[in-house]
This record gives structure tokens, C-alpha cells and sequence, in this order.
């Protein structure tokens, strides 16, 4: 049986990675409008002085400064020997001076009167202001923006030397298809490759991705052989773990040797360090998150030993959310959507799961757990890693409680003013949770209390001495999504797909339940659990399930049956004084805003009477 040669620390792995290979410093020539971006491999030299000569800065008279002396209000001086300018024009010896025209009279014989002293060079840029010939515009080591290379131009260069390193990407698994096709069952798009190339591309690297290979091991084999043969680092995508069609360690092997099999990173455990020719050769994992963790923990550092720099992460201190356990034995990397509410950050963590493509889209964060650590419990300080400017993570804005398609369209509207909406779905117990304990800005629930009303009465329970404010998204369908439009009174005859506990939909199943006489435990499917109205119906769609409770948009977005069941009240919980931070403040704007109605009539299912509505927790 296959197994890991040997896991390894991450800090061994990097020790490996810095002390294995003699990295070249390769350079490539590029036009400046190719250049953004790159990084300088040298030093870079203007190759003429700008200006080049001396030039008027204004539009006015040149003049010998020294002519001048003397000149004043009370004493007029009339000036002979001038040169009329305008600005730019070249300022020619014996003259040192520009007096502006809207300080000059011009006489009816064409002579100039001035009533104030010149200083010598007023108003001239004198040759060379802007840079001299010869002199360093941009040390190596610059990554170039668009302003440096407009300089740059200016300065006479057309090309520049850049640092690069030529990536060769090398995708295998049989069951890869390119991306825009739809993957019949068992395929798999190739993604891994593509946001590899271009998140090293953005770093100053030029990659090459060759054909998806499929899992033979001579195809394999050839295919990684030309790869190091045509770049500077070669990364292979997939086949690293020890599956039966697993081949990236036995073929680097046979080409070269493996350093390191295995190292103590979740996810990114299989992650290889080979080296063939005297080049690394590093495997990925094929799970998306897994390729991410070892592309930024091992790849990233080795682009600084082949002369990249690598921007450093922004790290900032933000309680935890919610409690992250784990295993001592490996550093673990959680992705999280963090922003400031109130004086403080706060971190939610993402999914774990290795092969969850929406934690990276919806995090701008991530966290790292030493290894020796057994985790980080909730509203714990912790210190995460920014992986976008601080100043967009200053604009996030959290919303953490129940799922509903509505969400998604206040983010899309919110977009439009900068502002980046992270949505959690824990359900609406979870969202009250998280506002009771200040981890969001707002908690989208419908929960209906014994009284009939919805959400208030939980909120005087749960935040007695907390006035809350309630903002009405929409009053809304739930209902049986199904492919044949099946009722809830046939549940008990046909597999489920369940909504998760603390989920408002959960609970009102439950009541349902509870007052059939109906044993959740005689339900098929009733444990399976489901964190959005949308993956109910995906399950539902693909067979998994025959049916399950959603809101009437879920189903009506996949094309499936709806029967209903309740219409319930969906709000946004908030504190008050919240609304004084303009997020909040335009987050609730949104709400009633008539782009917001538009949108949910298109979707359908909601009743638009009381959206924008807004009243106390406390009447």
C-alpha cells in the first residue's frame, strides 16, 4: 500500500524548500505597456534629463532677473530686452527668469513694464527639475504601477527588464473537463490550474497551463518531463495523495526524487516537494482549498528565492466568531469573513471543507492555528491575515442568521456602493446568538413564537435589556419543494432534505411535526442537513432527496414544485445605534428601496406589503 514518505512541519517543509535548490534570478525584457505589475530586475536609469532644457513655467515674459533690481509700485521699470513665453517654452541663455503676463503692462510700442523685482529662476523649471540623465528612476526589486510606467515613458525608456519565473502547470485526473463545460457525473471541472496561473501571473510569474492529463502514468510522466524542461518551477495539480491513480510521487521519483511527501498543514496534508533537473517540483493536493493552502504556504516563499517579492498579508486582531476545534499535530488554516463592528473586528469562520470553493469567494481572511494548539474557542482575540486591503475589509459588512435568496440580492445591491455584504447562514437562532454576543451587524429570522408573532418575543427572551430594531425584508413562502408536487402530508413516505438546527425553516418543521404526531425519527433523510433554502433544492434536483421545505424563490430558481405551507415575516435584526454606521444605515436603505421590490417580484413568493417596515423588539 502507498504511503507518505514522511510528514513533515510546515517550517521544515520551508527550511527544504529555501535549502534544496539553487534559484536563478530568470529576466525577461517587456514593452512599459506590458510592465504593470512586473517586478524590476535592475535598477532602472533615465536615459535623458527632463526637461532636458530650461522651461517657462508660466505664460509671461523672460527676463534677466538682475535687470530687475529696484523695480517696484512706486518705481516702474521698463524692460527692452525680453522674450515673450508661454508655458513650456524653452527659456534660452542669457535669460533666468519668467515674470507672469498678469504682472506685466505691455506698452503701445510693444515694451513691458513690470513693478516688482524678479528673483533669479522664478517661475523657469530649470533642466533636469524632474530627473537627470542618468539617474535611478526605480530601484530593482519595484513592482511597477501604472503611474511609475507613465514616468517611466517620460523618461525615454520603452522596455524594461522584469523579474519572472516561468511556471509550468500540469493538470492530471481522467476525469477533468475545461471549465464552461457541464460535468456529467463523476467529471470534475479543472479550476485548480487556472486560478493558480493567474494568482502567480499577478505576482510577476508567467505560467503555462498545459492539457488536462489524464491519470496513465506515461502521459503523466512525459508531460511533467517537458514541463520542467521549459520552466524555472513546475506545479502538479492532483494525484498526490496515495489513491490507486495517484502518480505525481512515482513519477517524480523516476525523474528525479522526492523531498517531501506529507506535510503537517490542514488542508494541504499531501502536498509534495520533489526535485527533477535541479527544479522544484511541487504536487498539489487536488481538493480547491487543499491547492490553495500549499500554493500560499510553499510556493508563495519560494517566489521570493527566485527574486519575486511577495506582498506581505495585513494582520489584524478580531474575535472569533465562533469556536474552531482541532487535532494537535498540524497547522491549520481556516479561511474567515472578517470586518469591524463596532470598535472591533470580528472573524466568522468559513467552511472547513477541503473542497468548498464559496469559503474562499465569500472570505477576506484567514486564520492560522499553531499545531500544537487544540483550537480557539468563540470571542477569542485572534490575530488573521487580511487577503484584501484593510480598507475593503473596513467596508465588510456582516449578516449572520437565516438564509434566504433575498440576502443575495442586498449584496448585489450594496456592491454598487462599495460596500461588501458576508452573509453566514447558521439559521436564525445562530444569527440571534451572533447579535447578542456583537459578531454581525445585522441577523436575518423568522422565527415564530406560540403567540403568533414573529422574532420580537425571541429577542425580548434572548436581549432583555436590549432594544433591538426589526426591519422587514418581505413576508415569505415556505413550502414543500419538490419534483412533483408533493405536500407536506406525505413527508413521512418520501426521503427528505432537511434545513439545519436553529434554523427558523427547522422549527417550523418541527411544530409541523409536533402537532401531527409525526416522529422525526420515521422521516427519511431527517438528520441530513441543509445550511440554504437553495441546497434543498439542489438535493431535491439531483435525486438525493424527494422533497424538502424551502422558500418559494429556491424552488422556483431550479424549476421545481412548490406546495405551500406558512407565510412568515423574514426581518433583519439590529441594534439602533447601529444605524449611525453608513453601512447599516444603507443596508436598510436597500431594503426598501424599489431596485430590492423589483428583484423580489422577479423571484417570486414574497408578499412585498410590510418590506421596509420597521418596529421595536420592545412594543
Amino acid at each position: 500500500m502507498k504511503r507518505y514518505l514522511s510528514v513533515v512541519s510546515l517550517e521544515t517543509a520551508l527550511e527544504t524548500l529555501r535549502t534544496a535548490f539553487v534559484y536563478p534570478h530568470p529576466t525577461e525584457q517587456v514593452p512599459l505597456e506590458a510592465a504593470v505589475g512586473r517586478v524590476t530586475a535592475a535598477p532602472v536609469h533615465a536615459r535623458f534629463s527632463v526637461p532636458e532644457v530650461h522651461l517657462s513655467a508660466m505664460d509671461g515674459i523672460a527676463i534677466r532677473a538682475a535687470e530687475t533690481s529696484g523695480a517696484s509700485e512706486g518705481r516702474p521699470l521698463r524692460l527692452l530686452d525680453v522674450l515673450r513665453v508661454n508655458t513650456g517654452n524653452v527659456v534660452p541663455v542669457p535669460y533666468d527668469a519668467v515674470v507672469m503676463i498678469e504682472d506685466v503692462l505691455i506698452n503701445e510700442d510693444g515694451s513691458y513694464t513690470i513693478r516688482k523685482a524678479a528673483a533669479p529662476w522664478q517661475h523657469v523649471r530649470p533642466a533636469g527639475e524632474d530627473i537627470g540623465e542618468t539617474e535611478m528612476a526605480v530601484p530593482r526589486g519595484r513592482r511597477l504601477r501604472a503611474m511609475d510606467l507613465g514616468a517611466l515613458a517620460a523618461y525615454g525608456l520603452r522596455s524594461i527588464e522584469v523579474a519572472t519565473v516561468r511556471v509550468g502547470l500540469v493538470p492530471t485526473g481522467s476525469e477533468l473537463i475545461p471549465h464552461g463545460d457541464r460535468p456529467a457525473p463523476g467529471q470534475v471541472v479543472e479550476s485548480n490550474t487556472l486560478f493558480a496561473a493567474t494568482w502567480l501571473d499577478s505576482l510577476g510569474c508567467r505560467s503555462t497551463r498545459y492539457p488536462n492529463t489524464p491519470d496513465e502514468y506515461a502521459l503523466i510522466r512525459d508531460r511533467i518531463s517537458t514541463a520542467v524542461d521549459e520552466n524555472d518551477l513546475v506545479i502538479v495539480s492532483a494525484g498526490s495523495s496515495a489513491g490507486t491513480r495517484d502518480f505525481t510521487a512515482d513519477v517524480i521519483e523516476e525523474l528525479g526524487e522526492v523531498l517531501i511527501h506529507g506535510v503537517a498543514i490542514k488542508p494541504g496534508k499531501p502536498g509534495i516537494v520533489g526535485r527533477v533537473g535541479g527544479k522544484p517540483v511541487i504536487g498539489l493536493p487536488g481538493y480547491p482549498l487543499s491547492a490553495l493552502t500549499v500554493l500560499r504556504e510553499l510556493v508563495l516563499p519560494m517566489l521570493a528565492h527566485f527574486g519575486l517579492p511577495v506582498p506581505s498579508a495585513v494582520g489584524v486582531s478580531a474575535a472569533l466568531a465562533s469556536p474552531l476545534h482541532k487535532e494537535v499535530g498540524a497547522d491549520e488554516f481556516v479561511l474567515l469573513a472578517a470586518g469591524r463592528v463596532g470598535e472591533r473586528f470580528v472573524a466568522i469562520p468559513q467552511s472547513r471543507g477541503a473542497g468548498v470553493q464559496m469559503s474562499v469567494v465569500r472570505s477576506n481572511a484567514y486564520l492560522r492555528i499553531p499545531a500544537a494548539s487544540e483550537g480557539i474557542e468563540a470571542d477569542e482575540e485572534v490575530e488573521v491575515q487580511l487577503t484584501v486591503p484593510r480598507c475593503e475589509a473596513e467596508r465588510a459588512l456582516l449578516v449572520t442568521g437565516s438564509h434566504d435568496p433575498a440576502i443575495d440580492v442586498l449584496a448585489d445591491l450594496l456592491s454598487a456602493e462599495g460596500i461588501d455584504l458576508h452573509s453566514a447562514h447558521v439559521g436564525s437562532m445562530g444569527g440571534l446568538f451572533a447579535l447578542r454576543r456583537r459578531h454581525c451587524h445585522a441577523a436575518p429570522m423568522h422565527l415564530l413564537a406560540p403567540d403568533g408573532d414573529f422574532n420580537r418575543p425571541y429577542l425580548r427572551q434572548y436581549l432583555p435589556d436590549r432594544e433591538m430594531l426589526l426591519v422587514c425584508v418581505a413576508e415569505r413562502q415556505q413550502g414543500i419543494i419538490s419534483r412533483h408536487g408533493l405536500g407536506i402530508e406525505a413527508i413521512a413516505d418520501h426521503t427528505f432534505a432537511n434545513r439545519q438546527r436553529g434554523s427558523g425553516t427547522r422549527m417550523l418543521l418541527d411544530r409541523y411535526l409536533a402537532e401531527h404526531g409525526i416522529d422525526p425519527g420515521s422521516i427519511t433523510g431527517y438528520d441530513r442537513e441543509f445550511t440554504t433554502h437553495l441546497g434543498v433544492a439542489v438535493a431535491v434536483r439531483s435525486g438525493e432527496a424527494e422533497m424538502g421545505l424551502g422558500v418559494y424563490s429556491a424552488a422556483g430558481a431550479l424549476g421545481l414544485a412548490f406546495s405551500p405551507v406558512a407565510t412568515e415575516r423574514y426581518e433583519l435584526a439590529l441594534d439602533p445605534s447601529s444605524l449611525e454606521d453608513p453601512r447599516v444605515a444603507a443596508l436598510v436603505a436597500a431594503v426598501s428601496s424599489e431596485a430590492f421590490r423589483d428583484r423580489l417580484e422577479a423571484l417570486g413568493g414574497y408578499d412585498l406589503t410590510l418590506t421596509g417596515e420597521q418596529r421595536s423588539s420592545r412594543l
